[in-house]
């Protein structure tokens, strides 16, 4: 026997119905504090490869996924014009 359950939310409302906390407000703080440090000249280049090195899954590896799966698109859409 299969039985498929379908539910009709928002993300807030799986949260909640989850018991999942609301970092809403620390998320909010974090991409000010990233707006107000861009907006000061305090970020260069290399601080956000750097940090998005840190964000992306197998470091290096993964980093080298996203740009080739990048670079294919970019390449893909330019030689359909």
């Amino acid at each position: 026997m299969k039985i498929n359950v379908e539910v009709d939310c928002t993300p807030e409302e799986a949260r909640r119905a989850m018991g999942l906390p609301d970092f809403t407000p620390v998320h909010d703080r974090y991409i000010q504090l990233m707006i107000d440090s861009i907006d000061k000249g305090g970020v260069n280049p290399e601080m956000i490869e750097t940090m998005m090195r840190n964000w992306m899954p197998m470091g290096e590896a993964g980093m080298n996924f996203w740009r080739g799966m990048l670079d294919m698109g970019g390449k893909g859409s330019r030689g359909s014009e």
